[in-house]
């Protein structure tokens, strides 16, 4: 059998395709698996790290903007998405594939609608509480929408399309306990662990915040932070410790560019930071991690916080909004909850309960499905 997967922009879009991707192979070892992807994007590095070949794309986004500048761009996409469309049909009529599932980002949209147009069963996965603009045109269109919660059915015209399959999560996050973890990162057994993610790209804010809270946690033993920058922010933040002559091993932290080893990181982790990304919620579940949320402002619809909220509510994450906590709040956050083991372990049956450890396979099994048919 032959599969294409499309995604694209972050790793919240790009892990759950690794997911399905991964489990087709465990199924059929001798199938074909092929990548398509936006031209220069993240995806680009990160699929080929796992083995599977991955072709670009051109494609941009969408402006929401008003002015000629936002129109000029706009325009630009459009004819974008018509170039990218006609290249992603002549790469499926050569490839041939049995079915073709998208997992998000604006490079499902030309990939898809080819897609459909062949003929060739289709399927996309919306990760999110609510649908976002590419999802939202692609489900008068192809054969099946999967969304990770049952409340996001309402927002989708034609329900009969819908299947609740959770969010899939990379059979990775399930190779490691937390003290297998600890071991192979260094970290004593009894020492906590604090990882700070926040997102593939990373996010300024954090990054200002986190910065600001090494000073606080000089000479500390209390934990052992690893703090993820994100690569666009890497220069910005090393100036910023360079000014302030500011090692962070004496903070008892660790700052990366991008963690690779996410998996082992977070199985290792003992107390998450994050945003609210439903693919990095869905891990967090999945490994039952008690998590401090900071809902990225910058989303269509506010649906970082809708997500946050859902885990609040169930007892396994506490919310804080960007701009509202400074550095010192955070760090007041962190260790008032790691002097508390027992309302963490709390936090983590919470998180655990909320997860759908089965959602691979009922993704590959939806996708089967439409091949038989």
């Amino acid at each position: 059998m032959k599969f294409v997967l499309t995604c694209g922009g972050t790793a919240g879009h790009i892990n759950p395709a690794l997911a399905v991707a991964g489990r087709l192979k465990e199924l059929f070892p001798d199938c074909q698996i092929l990548f398509l992807g936006a031209e220069g994007k993240m995806e680009m590095e990160l699929v080929p790290r796992e083995g599977y070949e991955i072709r670009p794309l051109r494609i941009t986004n969408l402006s929401r903007g008003f002015n000629l500048s936002a129109v000029k761009h706009n325009l630009g996409t459009i004819k974008h998405v018509i170039e990218a469309q006609r290249e992603a049909k002549r790469i499926l009529r050569e490839f041939q594939p049995n079915a073709v599932i998208g997992t998000g980002g604006y490079v499902c949209y030309p990939v898809l609608m080819a897609a459909t147009k062949l003929g060739i069963p289709t399927a996309v996965h919306e990760s999110n509480a609510l649908p976002g603009l590419t999802t939202r045109l692609l489900a008068k269109h192809v054969d099946c929408v999967m969304v990770g919660f049952e409340e996001s059915r309402q927002h989708y015209p034609r329900t009969e399309r819908v299947a609740v399959t959770g969010t899939p999560v990379r059979g990775e996050f399930g190779c490691h306990t937390r003290e297998s973890a600890k071991a192979e990162l260094g970290i004593p057994p009894e020492e906590p662990l604090v990882v700070s993610v926040w997102g593939s790209l990373g996010a300024r804010y954090m990054n200002e915040v986190v910065t600001d809270m090494l000073p606080l946690m000089k000479g500390q033993q209390e934990f052992r932070l690893i703090h993820a920058i994100g690569k666009q922010y890497q220069d910005a933040v090393t100036e910023k410790l360079s000014r302030a002559q500011l090692d962070p091993a004496a903070c008892n932290a660790e700052l990366r560019g991008y963690i690779y080893d996410m998996p082992r990181v977070m199985a290792a982790a003992d107390l998450v930071l994050c945003r609210a990304g439903a693919s990095t919620l869905a891990e967090l579940a999945y490994m039952g991690k008690p998590v401090i949320i900071v809902p990225s402002p910058n989303v269509t619809n506010n649906h970082q916080e809708k997500n946050a909220r859902v885990l609040e509510a169930a007892g396994g994450a506490k919310v804080l909004l960007e701009g509202g906590f400074d550095a010192a709040t955070l760090l007041a956050e962190i260790r008032s909850l790691l002097a508390e083991p027992k309302k963490l372990s709390e936090m983590a049956r919470a998180m655990a309960e909320l997860s759908v450890p089965d959602a691979t396979d009922k993704i590959c099994d939806m996708v089967l499905s439409l091949c038989r048919q």
